[in-house]
């Protein structure tokens, strides 16, 4: 099984529960980033990834590059996936694919042009997704995720098409747009963080609206 709607930014138990309950298959759980929202201690974190409950995947969302430090941020939180959201190399893949197993690895692939295409082929060959987003890595601060922008559906489309594995779409999306995006990208599934919070907080109906919208059904 694999995710078709992953709800990021999760803060507590409480978000996770509504999460699943209005149709997240996935849960997204912020480590420590140079940017963005979402951050929450790794305590927490690892709090959360215990009461998610199966076949719900818990995706712990890290920006360290090197493999020995994702790994051990993987085993203390307990989850069951990993999403890298800075670049790194093959040999990190390697070695957490041996320190991780039975861990779904993701790759975020920022599209900030057309060269989002050939790095998305590149990682592709050593994880288990990718999942197409809005940030800008070559920023002093690196910007990783959670910007609230839409990127160029058309590239994403490309990427899509051209990659074996599951893409995961995220950027900018909100109930009024996902719709519209599904149509665009087709992806295989959906990430959102911003576009459902309302005073930092989970928003139910705009999470009931956005799950409408994309055609996911709830489990509640």
């Amino acid at each position: 099984m694999f995710p078709r709607l992953k709800v990021c930014c999760i803060s507590s138990v409480e978000e996770m529960r509504l999460a699943v309950r209005l149709g997240a298959d996935a849960v997204g759980l912020v480590g420590a980033m140079p940017s963005g929202p979402g951050v929450i201690p790794d305590e927490r974190i690892a709090d959360i990834a215990r009461a998610v409950p199966p076949p719900v995947m818990s995706v712990l969302l890290t920006s360290a590059q090197s493999a020995d430090t994702i790994a051990r941020q993987a085993d203390a939180a307990g989850v069951s996936a990993v999403q890298i959201v800075d670049r790194v190399g093959p040999a990190v893949y390697a070695r957490l694919r041996t320190d991780l197993p039975g861990r779904s690895l993701w790759q975020v692939v920022h599209v900030t042009g057309p060269e989002a295409i050939a790095e998305a082929e590149r990682v592709a060959r050593h994880v288990d997704a990718v999942l197409l987003d809005s940030g800008d890595p070559t920023l002093d601060t690196k910007a990783l995720g959670g910007t609230g922008r839409v990127h160029d559906w058309r590239v994403s489309r490309t990427i899509r098409e051209l990659l074996d594995i599951p893409v995961v779409l995220a950027g900018g999306l909100t109930p009024g747009n996902v719709a519209d995006a599904v149509r665009a990208v087709g992806p295989f599934g959906l990430d959102v963080c911003s576009g459902l919070r309302t005073g930092g907080a989970l928003d139910a109906d705009k999470l009931a609206a956005f799950a409408s919208a994309a055609g996911v059904q709830r489990l509640a």
